[in-house]
């Protein structure tokens, strides 16, 4: 059960009110809706061409072994792409302001193996709602040889973990598609979080059962059916969910996980300090945001701080509307966490991994 936890009501700052109204007049002021636009359309061709074109070269067997496991190391490319630039903002219901739309393009979760509803409520509800908060954020949940929280159980291989954890990265999508998403259903099904949050427990399991048995089939018994030997189907499954887990992972990782943002423990009483928002910028942080390369390939995450505040606006906007929240921050004298370039931020990471894994990092209180 989740316990009961109220963010303030009352913004001293009127930080929230005032960087609504500006990003509101922003897209009135230039008439554009929140939603994707043909930029969106045009990555959804991009990534599902990283994905199934491969996918059909595997098919197809006219490459030789080390062509087909280049395909699955794309495929891999493909399917974080698939990930992070158009299921993730279909779930958020920013791809497209058409209903159907929207709710096609969720199932793409689904497509490469995923489910959209465990990710829902995992993402949508928990991680957007109790941002780094322990036992209500499950994303800094304490993961098998990993300690992501200051208030995690902290264990003697800990203090390697910031050698070890892009390992256990590349791992991560694989062990989703195969073990997570079954043991959240369970989970959410039994607490209850899954009629509560507005879904069907009978109607989610089946969907979530069928769906794999499609992906499975399609990614692992359709090919040997065909005649690709299934050792190289094999092997090429896991390399593509290693590029998938390694590049996905670090990208979520490095919006919370790194120097600045806080962890926040719960206050006895449910009540917090801050509002809602001001939670938000003071546990993401950006990275990033100039390299227009990196934002085209991670779908606009590297603007975390942006999509946490206005997570049903489409990441296509997120560039524009970073200096409104910015200044904005800046303004109200309110913390606005940037990483200029990548590989600070995944060094601010590691850093950050080494400083958890030696106990030496302490939680903020939210009273």
């Amino acid at each position: 059960m989740i316990p009961t936890v109220k963010f303030a009501r009352k913004d001293p700052h009127n930080f929230f009110p005032t960087i609504r109204k500006r990003v509101n007049e922003y897209f009135e002021k230039n008439k554009i809706k929140k939603t994707g636009n043909g930029l969106l359309y045009l990555k959804t061709i991009v990534v599902f061409s990283f994905y199934f074109i491969p996918l059909a070269l595997i098919f197809a067997q006219v490459l030789p072994v080390w062509g087909a496991l280049i395909c699955y190391l794309l495929m891999g490319l493909g399917n974080s792409g698939i990930g992070l630039c158009v299921m993730h903002d279909a779930n958020h219901g920013s791809y497209s302001r058409i209903k159907w739309v929207n709710t096609l393009m969720e199932y793409t979760t689904n497509m490469i193996g995923a489910s959209s509803f465990t990710w829902k409520i995992q993402h949508n509800v928990l991680h957007h709602s109790y941002t780094n908060m322990y036992e209500l954020d499950e994303d800094i949940d304490d993961k098998p040889f990993l300690r992501l929280s200051p208030e995690g159980k902290l264990k003697w291989y800990h203090k390697f973990q910031h050698w070890y954890a892009p390992l256990l990265y590349s791992l991560a999508t694989l062990s989703w598609v195969t073990r997570k998403d079954f043991k959240q259903l369970i989970n959410y099904n039994k607490s209850g979080m899954t009629e509560r949050c507005g879904f069907n427990p009978t109607r989610e399991t089946i969907i979530m059962i069928a769906s794999k048995l499609f992906y499975y089939f399609y990614m692992l018994v359709l090919p040997i059916m065909l005649g690709v030997t299934w050792w190289v189907v094999i092997l090429g499954f896991v390399l593509m969910h290693a590029v998938s887990g390694l590049l996905i992972t670090f990208v979520f990782q490095l919006a919370h996980l790194v120097e600045g943002p806080e962890h926040t423990d719960i206050p006895h009483d449910g009540k917090m300090n801050n509002t809602w928002a001001i939670h938000q910028l003071r546990s993401t942080a950006n990275f990033a945001t100039k390299n227009k390369l990196v934002t085209f390939l991670v779908g606009g995450l590297n603007f975390q701080i942006e999509h946490h505040l206005f997570p049903t606006i489409s990441h296509i906007h997120y560039e524009k509307i970073s200096e409104i929240v910015k200044n904005a921050a800046k303004e109200f004298n309110l913390p606005y966490h940037e990483f200029g370039k990548v590989h600070e931020a995944v060094i601010s990471h590691m850093k950050i991994l080494k400083l958890l894994g030696q106990g030496e990092m302490q939680v903020h209180s939210g009273a």
